[in-house]
């Protein structure tokens, strides 16, 4: 606790982005298997719902007035979560209209509470869009908690995890629950969307899943690489995007979808050239 409250607002910042930057493309490469990687978009929705509803109540109820709008939001993307899996389970035969479903809702309940509320631009700026200035203590430990958490969950059942999203036939048969696990993976999609939202910003969060495993793919080999390149692309997303953000006073979380899609656009005229060469040296 001493080392992190002498943090200055920019470690803070960047300290953050580490932790994200390493968690949300651990988890993107299982998204990425299972194909479901929109479903961070129908999260990121709603846990913007639980943002203004917890500002919502704080403002309206004098002895909810110390509620913290990350722990509500949590709390609405874990229901989310929850929702998405109980509709994918009731569309059996339709399952993708879950994730939509949820986002409508999202989306509908969040615009009605915006007006509602008695927020200042700006602080619906930096939870929309992403911020390192306003990153406080807190939200550090809030981060670094539910980080520290997803990450355990992953290495505690990621065998099992590997399994479902590879071949859900083989883990049924192997004795693992695919719904037990189902539900447990989507409690983990709103672990990593609310611990994300601070920095990169609840519109874009999404990006942050998916772009550095884009971008891993297009050089990994195996499923572990597309994890380790996913991470690297991750981690120099976050940085340069803070970074970036902070000398140039622009945006957090656009500056770091910007620098992740800098990143896939390299690593796609890389691979590409380097089937140019192999096909002209083979005589093509």
């Amino acid at each position: 606790m001493e080392i992190l409250q002498q943090l200055t607002f920019l470690e803070r910042g960047i300290a953050a982005g580490l932790i994200i930057g390493f968690i949300c493309p651990l988890l993107g490469a299982f998204l990425l298997v299972r194909r479901i990687t929109i479903i961070s978009e129908a999260l990121s929705h709603i846990t913007l719902t639980g943002i203004t509803a917890g500002i919502f109540l704080s403002q309206g109820f004098v002895f909810l007035s110390f509620l913290n709008p990350l722990y509500t939001g949590l709390f609405f993307s874990l229901i989310g979560s929850l929702l998405v899996e109980k509709l994918r389970q009731i569309y059996k035969n339709f399952q993708e209209l879950a994730i939509p479903v949820i986002l409508s809702a999202g989306i509908g309940l969040s615009a009605i509470l915006i007006s509602l509320v008695n927020t200042s631009y700006s602080e619906w700026y930096s939870y929309l869009f992403g911020s390192i200035v306003t990153v406080s203590l807190n939200d550090l430990l809030f981060i670094i908690i539910t980080g520290l958490l997803a990450f355990l969950m992953i290495v505690a059942f990621y065998k099992e995890l590997l399994s479902i999203s590879f071949d859900q036939e083989f883990a049924k048969v192997s004795g693992i629950s695919i719904r037990r696990f189902n539900f447990f993976f989507s409690i983990l999609i709103a672990l990593v969307i609310s611990m994300s939202m601070k920095v990169v910003g609840i519109l874009l969060v999404g990006a942050m899943v998916t772009l550095p495993i884009a971008a891993s793919i297009q050089i990994a080999k195996s499923f572990r690489q597309v994890i380790f390149w996913g991470i690297v692309f991750g981690e120099v997303s976050m940085i340069g995007g803070i970074l970036f953000s902070y000398f140039f006073d622009i945006a957090t979380g656009g500056m770091i979808v910007v620098t992740g899609i800098g990143l896939l656009l390299l690593t796609t005229i890389i691979k590409r050239s380097k089937e140019y060469v192999e096909h002209k040296l083979s005589g093509g």
